[in-house]
This record gives C-alpha cells, sequence and structure tokens, in this order.
C-alpha cells in the first residue's frame, strides 16, 4: 500500500500504527475532532484513506485534505471499537459522522426511584427514574399506561411519601382513593411491601413481559377462591382477561418468540432508514424508526451496525438475539445477528423493513411538499416585490440596542425559503459611537459584503434590512461604497404598518396582508431581530448596569430603556422618589426595581 505523498504530516503517525482492532479520530488544524471511525485492523483501515485513489468520493476527499493529526485507541474486539465508536460519536459530534434524526421526540413511561413510585409519561429523560419506551405515538403509551391503571391501584400524586411524612400524618387522601383507584398509602393504608409486589408487576407490563403477569393474578384468584372470597376472584379473573386481550392486539407472531431484537434498514444515496422492533412473547413492546443522514457515502451493513448498538442502548435491550434484512459484518461479542430466511423470523423482519420504507417513503413526501411550498412562496414573494429573479438566497440586517448600551446588530439569512443557521452572523458596533440606528447599519452592511467579496462568494439575491427609510438609506450607501448598489434588490420593512420600502422611492409598497411572499418577509425580520436581541443580551450580561436590571423578574426589555434612558445610572435610579418610579413604569415595577437595588 503506497501512502499519497500529499500528506508527510502524517507520515510517522501512520508507519506506527498497529494491526490491531480500535478506534481512530482525525483532527483539524483547530484541533476539533472532525471524525470518528471503527476499524478491525487500524493500519489497514486509516491507510487506505491516504492511498491514491480515483474510488474516494468528493466529501471523502474533503475530509482527508482537513486532517492535521490522527489518535487512536486500541480494544480488544470489533464489537469493542463499534461499541466506542458509538460513545465517542454522541460525545464529540463530530461533522463528517452521520446524524441520527427521528424529527420528534417519543414518549416514554418513567417509573420513580422513590418511597411508593410513581409511574407517568414524559418526553424528557432526567436521572432519578426507570424510563420504558419510547413509544412510537402517545396513544400506544397512553394505551399501556391505562392498562397499568386498571391492573394496580398505583397512586398518582406527588407527594412525598416518606415514613416521616405518612407518621406526622401530613397528607390526606384523595378522590382517587375513594374511587378505589388507589389504597392511601398516604395515610398509611397500604404496606410499602405490598405496593412494591404491585410495582414489581407494573414493570414486567411495562417490559411487555406479560405472561408472569398473567400468572400472578391466577394464583391471587384460585388463593381467593379458597378463602370463598369470590368476589375478590372475580376481580382478578377480570384482570386477566384484560392483559389477555391487550395481549391479543399486540400479538403479531409466534407467542413463543421472546426477547428478540429486530432492526432492517434501507437507503439512498444521501439518507439511510431504518426501524427497531423488540419483541416480547410475540408482541411488539417497543418500536421507532429514524433516518441517518450520510457524510461519507457510508455502506448499509456500516450504518447497521452503529444502529443495532444505539438502538439497543437506547433501549436498555439486553436480548441476545438480533435479526435484521443485511449481515452488519461485525463480530457482536455474545450477540447472535443473523439475517432469517424463512419462518416466522422473516416476517418480522418483512416487518421492520415494511416500516422503514413507509418512513422513507413519507419523509420523501414531507421534502417534497416543502420545497414546492417554499417554491410557491418564493415566486409569490418575487411577484409581489417585482424582482427577476427568485430570491433564493434572502439576507436580512436588524439592529439592537437600549439606549447606545452594547450596540450589536445581526444579519439572518434564509436559502430557499427556510433558516440557514450556519451562515447567521453577529457584529460588534465598531466605528459608531451612541445611538446611531443609520451609522450602525452602514457599518454592518459595509462589512459584510466586504467580506462575501473578498472571500469571493455569492451575493444574495434580495437583503432585507429592518427599519424604515433612514436604515435603508444608510445600507444602500454601504453598498455603493462596494460598488454594488444595484446588483443586489435591497429593501426595508417598517414595523408598524408592515410598509415595504425601496431605495429612493417616497412612497412606500403595501403588499396585502394575507400574501404568503409578506408573511415570509415578517418571518425573516422577526428571526433577524430575535437573533439581534439574544446576541444583546449576552453582551448585555457583561455590563453590570443592565445585567442588575436583567436579574429583577418581571423587568423587561421595555421597562429597562425607559429607566435608562431618564436615570443612565444605577445608583440615580435608587436614589430616585418613589412617586417618579411609579409615574415612569408603573406602581408594581417600581416596587420589585426599589427592592432590588435596596433604594431607602
Amino acid at each position: 500500500m503506497t501512502i499519497d505523498e500529499r500528506y508527510p504530516h502524517l507520515a510517522e503517525t501512520l508507519r506506527s500504527l498497529p494491526q490491531q482492532p480500535g478506534v481512530y479520530k482525525y483532527f483539524n488544524q483547530a484541533d476539533e475532532v472532525i471524525y470518528v471511525g471503527k476499524a478491525k485492523n487500524l493500519k489497514n483501515r486509516v491507510s487506505s484513506y491516504f492511498v491514491k485513489s480515483n474510488d474516494q468520493s468528493r466529501k471523502t476527499r474533503r475530509l482527508v485534505r482537513e486532517i492535521a493529526r490522527i489518535e487512536y485507541t486500541v480494544v480488544n474486539s470489533e464489537f469493542d471499537a463499534l461499541l466506542l465508536e458509538n460513545n465517542l460519536i454522541k460525545q464529540l459530534q463530530p461533522r463528517y459522522n452521520i446524524l441520527l434524526r427521528d424529527d420528534k421526540t417519543y414518549p416514554y413511561l418513567v417509573v420513580t426511584k422513590e418511597r411508593f413510585p410513581r409511574v407517568f409519561p414524559t418526553r424528557k429523560r432526567r436521572p432519578g427514574g426507570t424510563y420504558f419506551g419510547p413509544y412510537a405515538s402517545v396513544k400506544a403509551m397512553k394505551t399501556v399506561l391505562e392498562l397499568v391503571r386498571k391492573l394496580y391501584t398505583i397512586r398518582t400524586c406527588k407527594y412525598a411519601l416518606t415514613a416521616e411524612n405518612v407518621a406526622r400524618k401530613k397528607y390526606k387522601v384523595c378522590l382517587e382513593f375513594h374511587i378505589k383507584n388507589c389504597q392511601g398509602p398516604c395515610e398509611g393504608r397500604q404496606a410499602e411491601a405490598d405496593y412494591d409486589r404491585d410495582m414489581e408487576q407494573v414493570i414486567n407490563v411495562l417490559k411487555g413481559k406479560l405472561t408472569g403477569v398473567t400468572q400472578y393474578f391466577k394464583e391471587r384468584m384460585v388463593t381467593a377462591a379458597e378463602r370463598l372470597a369470590f368476589e375478590e376472584a372475580q376481580q382478578y379473573k377480570e384482570k386477566m382477561e384484560l392483559v389477555d386481550k391487550f395481549q391479543a392486539k399486540s400479538l403479531v407472531v409466534n407467542p413463543n418468540i421472546s426477547d428478540l431484537d429486530v432492526v432492517a434498514i434501507t437507503s439512498d444515496e444521501k439518507t439511510a432508514f431504518a426501524n427497531y422492533l423488540h419483541i416480547e412473547h410475540g408482541c411488539i413492546v417497543q418500536t421507532k424508526t429514524l433516518h441517518v443522514k450520510k457524510r461519507l457515502d457510508e455502506a448499509d451493513a456500516e450504518i447497521l451496525a452503529q444502529l443495532i448498538v444505539e438502538f439497543r442502548q437506547q433501549f436498555g435491550s439486553e436480548a441476545r438475539r438480533v435479526i435484521t434484512n443485511l449481515d452488519p459484518e461485525v463480530d457482536f461479542a455474545g450477540l447472535e445477528v443473523t439475517v432469517p430466511k424463512i419462518g416466522d423470523l422473516k416476517k418480522l423482519v418483512e416487518l421492520s423493513y415494511k416500516n422503514a420504507m413507509y418512513y422513507r417513503k413519507e419523509k420523501i413526501q414531507k421534502d417534497t411538499e416543502q420545497k414546492e411550498q417554499a417554491k410557491r412562496v418564493l415566486e409569490r414573494l418575487k411577484a409581489d416585490l417585482g424582482l427577476a429573479n427568485l430570491p433564493m438566497h434572502i439576507e436580512c440586517f436588524d439592529n439592537s440596542n437600549i439606549q447606545g448600551t452594547n450596540p450589536v446588530a445581526a444579519m439572518v439569512c434564509f436559502k430557499g425559503g427556510k433558516p440557514a443557521k450556519k451562515d447567521y452572523r453577529h457584529f460588534n458596533i465598531k466605528t459608531v459611537v451612541g445611538p446611531n440606528d443609520f451609522a450602525s447599519m452602514n457599518e454592518v452592511v459595509g462589512r459584510r459584503y466586504r467580506r462575501l467579496l473578498d472571500e469571493q462568494q455569492p451575493l444574495p439575491d434580495l437583503i432585507i434590512i429592518d427599519g424604515g427609510k433612514g436604515q435603508l438609506s444608510a445600507a444602500c450607501d454601504a453598498l455603493r461604497e462596494l460598488g454594488l448598489y444595484g446588483q443586489v434588490p435591497i429593501v426595508g420593512i417598517a414595523k408598524r404598518l408592515e410598509e415595504i420600502f425601496y431605495p429612493h422611492d417616497e412612497l412606500p409598497l403595501y403588499i396585502n396582508k394575507k400574501s404568503e411572499g409578506l408573511t415570509l418577509i415578517q418571518r425573516i425580520r422577526d428571526e433577524a431581530h430575535r437573533f439581534a436581541i439574544t446576541f444583546h443580551r449576552q453582551q448585555r450580561s457583561k455590563n453590570s448596569l443592565v445585567s442588575k436590571l436583567d436579574t429583577i423578574p418581571g423587568v423587561g426589555q421595555v421597562t429597562m430603556e425607559k429607566l435608562l434612558k431618564k436615570y443612565r445610572t444605577l445608583k440615580k435610579i435608587a436614589a430616585a422618589p418613589e412617586a417618579e418610579l411609579i409615574e415612569l413604569v408603573g406602581k408594581d415595577k417600581a416596587r420589585l426595581v426599589r427592592e432590588k437595588l435596596g433604594a431607602g
């Protein structure tokens, strides 16, 4: 293997690489990790990136050009390398590694770690509980939660039922006790051991292990019948029937198939789509579908190996068998990964693959609809403003200051009608003293497009200035200085009546309020304002004057502007007569300000 002579700075590292399984990290000139990979043989895998070849994709060649140094970690097996790679990618999020996306936050059920644990739904995972899910939909999650609450009397209150609180009779039973949905542990009416036995069964339900739950109720039914407690026995019989009915709805294959993971994958040139199923006693108890944006034209087998690890970690699966629609080509230590050819297992893989395909179709259809909608809106905007070309690339500027403190500006960029956040820019005002919006706008517009010209970057199709004639005129002056005036359409939007101003046109343009073109302009303007305000607040926090006012609950930007305009300093605000403050900002806010600043 002949290493390309264009990488002499890596030659020593490449020569010293061991022929062992491991994980490698690529760093750029800024010493940032840009890629993490695994290898069965580190020397062969890493060296393959630096061999002269026409087979490498454009993205891979670009990655290789950015590599400044390499680090590696030797592990015992390829499976260990896969685990370490998965953890490092999630921790470091390198720009050239695949991104896992599922477009939404899935619901979980959590069992709290406390005396008399609770069960409730959540979308956020935090320490201090055992999580079950995620569920494919809220309906699926609610079905399981409803079953749990019909089978067991689990409390729904948020009381801290410590032994001390219960002994002090701090709490009283609520309606749930009186309608027999709770046995009143808050008043000590239910023993902790009895409650914990029920919670064990709740956890079995949440894990999908329903056979044990049915057996539990059957034993209790028989015991009650032997005591001639026929009403109690009937209740247990009804609960058994509930479990059987739920299981019958969930059953998709042979009930003897249990503790099994199913993963299927399909892909196109840019994206892979995968589905995960976990099977217990023939029932699908957990499922998730997501898409993976390819970064370096990764093969499906490579992505599948990562996803098997990712899904199992996310769902806490301890299944020893995984079935898939293709061979991941990795030796998973102690884990049996197979591609079934016949029978119920093959049907499960086909079901998982069908889910992945439906998700792919839905995603493509959604993306197509969004592109068509964006094009329609841009066509409308082009017509509204009388533009010669479709405004695929729009940039919008906004200034932000409070009476001259920490003057800043921001520029947001929309491409294809959608925010291109990596192209957003902040500006600290450098040449303007005091609150001069016109001069500030002139400075930032000039700086922005001077840089684009220097870097030979494409200019936008439309520039929007958040402001009226004054700000627009200042921006136009900046374009004239750069020789760009007339090359790029530029308009201003005034906030009060949503008037659109053109350079040197005395009369504003009023776009139909129902126009999608105006809605897009407003959206872009509002995003620029939000981005500018966020940056201004960050800068303002460095200023002790504004920072202290910022910490007062109920005092917002408008109130701060009034106070700073009139008094200028914290000392003068604190010394101001109460009646004067009340007249300026109102009674409640005046009281808050005086309390915070220690006014006498």
